[in-house]
C-alpha cells in the first residue's frame, strides 16, 4: 500500500475534503473525498488512510462508494464517531435528478437532492456498503428550513446524554445557514434549531463546532469553523475556510456568530477543515489544499489534491491559534546546512524575519513589510495568473518568528507559534534557499 510522509496525497487521481478524521483503536483514520477514475471532481467515494502518529500515512482500499438509491451519485463529506467500540460514519448522500447521458459523473445544472446517511463499521477497516448503510435524515422539502440540494457535511458529537449534529445549508434568499439536530440513539434525529446571518456568504460548508479553554484566562470558549461559499471576491477562490469564537448553548443549539470571521489560513488554498481529538486529547485540524493542476512525476500515478499538516487548535487571549502538531515538530530532528537540503523531500526552516528582509525558497518569496508577513508565488505558479499570487497576514504586534515547512508542492508558514498560518500550493520549486540572515534548517 502506498505510504505518504507528512502530507496525505491523493493516491492517484482526485482528492478533496478530509472526512471522518478520528483517533480510533490506537491509530488515526483519515478518510477523504475521492474520485478514483480521473484527475477531476466526479462521483464521490471515500478514500482511506491511517497513521500511528499523524506523520506516516498508509493508504487502504476505498471505504465508502455509491451503493444505495439515495447515495447513487456520491458519498459526500461527513465525520466519524466511536460508539461502543464501533466506528459510526455520517455522510451526505447525493442522488441526481437528471442523468447526464454523456458523463454520468457530472451534475446537470445543479439538479440533485441531498440527504444524510450513516454507515457503521465494526473495526474501521471493513465497510459493508450494501448492508451497513441507512438514511437518517431525508432530503429537506421545506424551503423555509433549508435547501433540498445544498444541505450537507454532517458533524456529530456527544454532549451529556445526547448526540448533536450540525449541517451547512442555505436560505431561499441565498444566505448561509446552519441546521442543528439531536438524537438519543444516532438513528432517529430531531430538528432542534437553525441560524443564519447575512453578509457571510451564500452557503456554509463543512461546519465544525467545539469547546476549548482559553490558555490565558482559563475561560471556556466555543470555536466555529466553516467554509462559506461566496465569502470573498477573488479571481477564482471565492470560498474560504473561516473561524470565529461564538456564543453557543448546546441543549437548545442557540448560536450567535460575530459580524467578522477570520481566515483559518491566509494563503487562500486551504479549505474544508475538519477537527477531532488526538491521542492526548488535543483538538487537531486537518484540511484540504486546493490545487489547480495535477502533479505528474516520473514513475508515479498523476495526482491532484493533498492535505495540510495537522494543526493543534488553541485559544489564547481570545485569539484562535493554529499550531503545527508536536508529532510533526518531532519528525524534523536533524539539523543540516542549507547547502545540503534534498529538495525532493520535506524540510523545515526556522527564522526570525526582520522588516524588509526577503527569504527566497526556490522562487517562493517571503518578506516582512509594515508588520505583515507577505508571500509571492508568481515564480512557482507560472501559467496560473488567474489565481492569486501574493498574500499577507494581518499586522503582527511585535516579533516575527517563522516555522516554515517545505515540500515540492506545498509551503506552510506558521507565524509566531501559530498566531497566523499562511500556506501556498506551489509548482516547480527551484533547488535553492536565499537569505542574508540567520537560518535554521532541519530534516526528518
Amino acid at each position: 500500500m502506498k505510504q505518504d510522509q507528512l502530507h496525505v496525497k491523493a493516491p492517484g487521481n482526485w482528492m478533496n475534503d478530509p472526512n471522518g478524521f478520528i483517533y480510533y483503536r490506537g491509530e488515526y483514520h483519515l478518510f477523504y473525498q475521492y474520485f478514483p477514475y480521473g484527475l477531476q471532481w466526479g462521483t464521490m467515494h471515500w478514500g482511506h488512510a491511517t497513521s500511528p502518529d499523524l506523520v506516516t500515512w498508509t493508504h487502504h482500499p476505498i471505504a465508502l462508494y455509491p451503493s444505495k438509491g439515495y447515495d447513487q451519485n456520491g458519498c459526500f463529506s461527513g465525520t466519524a464517531l466511536e460508539v461502543q467500540g464501533k466506528m459510526f460514519i455520517f455522510y451526505t448522500a447525493v442522488k441526481y435528478d437528471v442523468l447526464n447521458e454523456e458523463n454520468v459523473h457530472v451534475i446537470v445544472d445543479d439538479q440533485f437532492e441531498s440527504s444524510q446517511a450513516l454507515m457503521i463499521s465494526e473495526d474501521g477497516y471493513t465497510f459493508d456498503n450494501l448492508a451497513s448503510k441507512q438514511q437518517i435524515i431525508p432530503p429537506i422539502v421545506d424551503s423555509v428550513l433549508g435547501h433540498r440540494t445544498h444541505t450537507r457535511d454532517p458533524k456529530v458529537w456527544k454532549y451529556r446524554d445526547r448526540y448533536y449534529m450540525i449541517l451547512g445549508t442555505k436560505t431561499r434568499d441565498q444566505q448561509g445557514k446552519l441546521l442543528f439536530y439531536s438524537s438519543e440513539d444516532l438513528l432517529q434525529w430531531t430538528y432542534v434549531n437553525s441560524y443564519t446571518k447575512p453578509g457571510l456568504g451564500y452557503m456554509w460548508e463543512c461546519p465544525d463546532i467545539f469547546r476549548l479553554s482559553d490558555r490565558s484566562s482559563g475561560a471556556e470558549q466555543t470555536v466555529l469553523l466553516m467554509s462559506p461559499e461566496g465569502i470573498q471576491k477573488e479571481p477564482l477562490y471565492t470560498s474560504h475556510a473561516m473561524c470565529s469564537l461564538v456564543s453557543f448553548i448546546e441543549e437548545s443549539c442557540d448560536i450567535v456568530i460575530p459580524d467578522q470571521l477570520n481566515m483559518v489560513d491566509y494563503g487562500g488554498d486551504l479549505y474544508a477543515p475538519q477537527t477531532n481529538l488526538d491521542a492526548a486529547g488535543r483538538r487537531v485540524m486537518v484540511a484540504w489544499m486546493r490545487m489547480p493542476l495535477p502533479v505528474k512525476n516520473p514513475g508515479e500515478k498523476s495526482w491532484i489534491g493533498m492535505m495540510a499538516l495537522p494543526r493543534v487548535i488553541e485559544v489564547e487571549d481570545e485569539q484562535i491559534y493554529f499550531r503545527v502538531h508536536p508529532e510533526v515538530e518531532t519528525h524534523f530532528k536533524t539539523p543540516i546546512p542549507v547547502e545540503q537540503i534534498n529538495y525532493a523531500k520535506p524540510f523545515q526552516l526556522k527564522v526570525a524575519l526582520q522588516e524588509h528582509q526577503v527569504l527566497d525558497i526556490g522562487g517562493y518569496r517571503i518578506w516582512l513589510e509594515n508588520g505583515r508577513v507577505h508571500t509571492d508565488r508568481a515564480e512557482v505558479f507560472r501559467g496560473l495568473d488567474q489565481y492569486d499570487l501574493q498574500f499577507q497576514t494581518p499586522e503582527l504586534q511585535g516579533n516575527c518568528e517563522l516555522d516554515i515547512f517545505v515540500e515540492p508542492n506545498l509551503i506552510e508558514i506558521f507565524v509566531n507559534q501559530g498566531q497566523y498560518v499562511l500556506s501556498n500550493v506551489v509548482y516547480d520549486l527551484k533547488a535553492y534557499v536565499s537569505y542574508t540572515g540567520e537560518l535554521e534548517c532541519k530534516i526528518g
